[in-house]
């Protein structure tokens, strides 16, 4: 699996009572162990990721996400601030081609620039293509290659944003997978939030999956285990359907977490949890 974007510095802040708007929110502040970009790089390197493709630039500024969120973990506003992703050229990427065509599979997401998206699916072979939507206002960068998207994960704003249709009503939900299988995608899954998601395949099944119960600390990173979720089960040659739980686990466990990235998310802790689910629901 070879994945093509930026590592995020994410800084987390959690209110103590109800957000009050315009003022200082009493709370605490999440940071990872080091504020510099290096640190990530020797994390995922210490997680068993081949870092060997990765670069470290000079003079510019490690992507940071910072986040607020309410005292039930809920998002209440974020900024981002991803400017370096645009040192991300093709020029750079280039070298990379050979590698890229000889993935078992490519994981982007729409931070990347229109520019460096279209290399990627210029020069992708037949390397199947995962893409996080990431936002309404950065997803319709991927509207020119949709019909070269393996598996695409958008919520509901990122689903109209492309759709161009309103996305609410199950109904609405339904159609617009279909609007986005016409478009040549083969997968679509739609994250609901709490609701869980649907998933669709374009050549089998389609379904609603709810989620894992999960005590919710910070929301932060479920997005991005939950595709991690998918990815790792098209490795494993799982069907989508068979994926679903898997991937939603992840992020069950993800979302308990006060950092995120959950420091204990492997197939065996996943597996673990999945099951006690399992247990719980069993007559």
């Amino acid at each position: 699996m070879l994945v093509l974007g930026g590592a995020n510095m994410d800084i987390s802040a959690t209110t103590e009572h109800a957000l009050v708007p315009a003022d200082s929110n009493p709370g605490w502040v999440r940071w990872g162990d080091d504020p510099y970009g290096r640190s990530l790089l020797e994390a995922t390197q210490q997680a068993g990721v081949d870092v060997t493709g990765c670069w470290v630039l000079s003079g510019q500024s490690t992507s940071t996400y910072v986040s607020l969120h309410g005292p039930a973990g809920d998002l209440a506003v974020a900024v981002n601030d991803m400017h370096i992703l645009e040192c991300l050229t093709p020029e750079r990427l280039t070298p990379h081609a050979d590698r890229m065509r000889h993935a078992a599979a490519l994981v982007v997401d729409c931070n990347l620039s229109a520019d460096a998206l279209a290399w990627v699916f210029t020069n992708r072979g037949n390397t199947p293509v995962f893409v996080d939507a990431v936002s309404a206002f950065k997803c319709p960068r991927i509207l020119p290659w949709l019909d070269q998207v393996h598996t695409l994960k958008v919520n509901r704003q990122e689903a109209q944003a492309l759709c161009g249709f309103a996305v609410q009503s199950d109904a609405e939900i339904e159609s617009a997978a279909q609007w986005l299988h016409g478009q040549g995608v083969k997968q679509v899954v739609l994250s609901l939030g709490a609701r869980g998601v649907y998933w669709s395949d374009k050549d089998a099944a389609h379904g609603w999956q709810g989620t894992l119960p999960a005590a919710v600390v910070n929301v932060t990173g479920g997005g991005d285990a939950l595709m991690a979720g998918l990815v790792h089960g098209f490795g494993g040659h799982q069907s989508l359907a068979d994926t679903i739980p898997f991937a939603l686990a992840c992020a069950a466990l993800t979302l308990s977490a006060e950092q995120a990235n959950h420091p204990n998310l492997s197939v065996v802790s996943v597996t673990q949890l999945l099951r006690n689910a399992t247990q719980k629901v069993s007559p």
